[in-house]
């Protein structure tokens, strides 16, 4: 009788102690909004950069139409497209489908190391400021979203991005001078130094921060909404996807203006502004205000498919590495 007794205490300890989920422990620690896990740094650095690399091949068209319309002037001889259909048209029609490809190289270049910079910041500070049940509060969402964002604008997508820019603006001229990644990197360089490719530092990193913050706010204040205080409640892929899609649009309409001044600095036509302010200045006076919001439609549709299909690709594995990597 009392070794009976002593087995159903043993296996109700069991069960409070690994909850709903008693054969899938993984469900306790998965994704980005979970509590942290041993490794769980280097496991966002992993799954973020494999979810970068997938993502920008998927997404990529969309990223070039919306940087086309940016560096689009108002009117005039500098002026080639009147909208995104016109764009897409004009540039399947000079360069065939995949023309709207081009550049690629240098976002697949960039995308693995900045994605996996990002979930690894954010992975990193996350365990850092979560509370004893493994949430974060509201200033703390913000916080570790800012330093992820932080931190791949500095190491990764300031240099990425003036690379890209570059890449594209040089396809506009009538005499493209970049070959290849290499030789233009090569060109960037010879012409304007190392800076050459960190032009448009301080609206990077305004841009970046600004982005992750909000996307990682909206993110887990949704998770932490789903769950309904049940950290161990499981958020469906679909859900996640649904979720990111909201978090993507909601960083689109907050920092499109300091995305187009970013844009601009890092073109080749960047030396025309004396610093991000004077850019954003030269834009009000002759564009208007309504120029700081070029590209967004092509960006809105790039981005909420972007982040939506980050955060299940990040999700999955992080799923998958919690199960078998302790």
């Amino acid at each position: 009788m009392d070794v009976a007794w002593l087995l159903r205490q043993s296996l109700d300890s069991r069960r409070s102690a690994v909850g709903p989920f008693p054969g899938r422990p993984w469900m306790r620690d998965s994704g980005a909004a979970a509590a942290p896990a041993g490794n769980v740094g280097l496991k966002g650095i992993i799954a973020g950069g494999i979810t970068g690399g997938i993502e920008i091949c998927i997404t990529y068209p969309t990223e070039y139409v919306k940087t086309q319309l940016q560096l689009d002037g108002k009117a005039g001889a500098g002026k080639q497209y009147t909208g995104i259909l016109d764009c897409i048209n004009k540039t399947v029609k000079g360069h065939g489908f995949f023309g709207l490809y081009r550049g690629l190289s240098v976002l697949i270049y960039g995308s693995i190391p900045k994605s996996a910079v990002r979930f690894g910041s954010f992975e990193t500070v996350k365990k850092q400021l979560v509370d004893k049940d493994g949430k974060l509060n509201v200033q703390n969402r913000l916080l570790a979203g800012l330093c992820a964002g932080v931190s791949e604008a500095i190491f990764a997508v300031t240099p990425m991005e003036t690379v890209k820019v570059k890449f594209i603006n040089d396809q506009r001229s009538g005499n493209p001078r970049f070959r290849g990644f290499v030789h233009g990197v090569g060109i960037i360089v010879k012409e304007h130094g190392f800076k050459g490719v960190y032009q448009g530092l301080v609206p990077t990193i305004m841009k970046q921060g600004s982005n992750q913050a909000i996307r990682f706010f909206v993110m887990e204040s949704l998770k932490e909404w789903y769950r309904g205080g049940d950290n161990n409640k499981h958020v469906p892929k679909l859900v996640v996807g649904a979720f990111g899609a909201v978090a993507g649009a909601a960083s689109v309409y907050g920092n499109t203006p300091i995305d187009v001044v970013k844009t601009r600095m890092q073109g080749l036509e960047a030396s025309k502004y004396k610093n991000s302010w004077d850019c954003a200045v030269q834009i009000w006076k002759k564009e208007g205000p309504r120029a700081f919001y070029k590209g967004t439609v092509p960006r809105l549709g790039r981005v909420c498919l972007d982040v939506a299909i980050t955060f299940m690709i990040y999700d999955s594995f992080m799923d998958l590495f919690n199960k078998f990597w302790p």
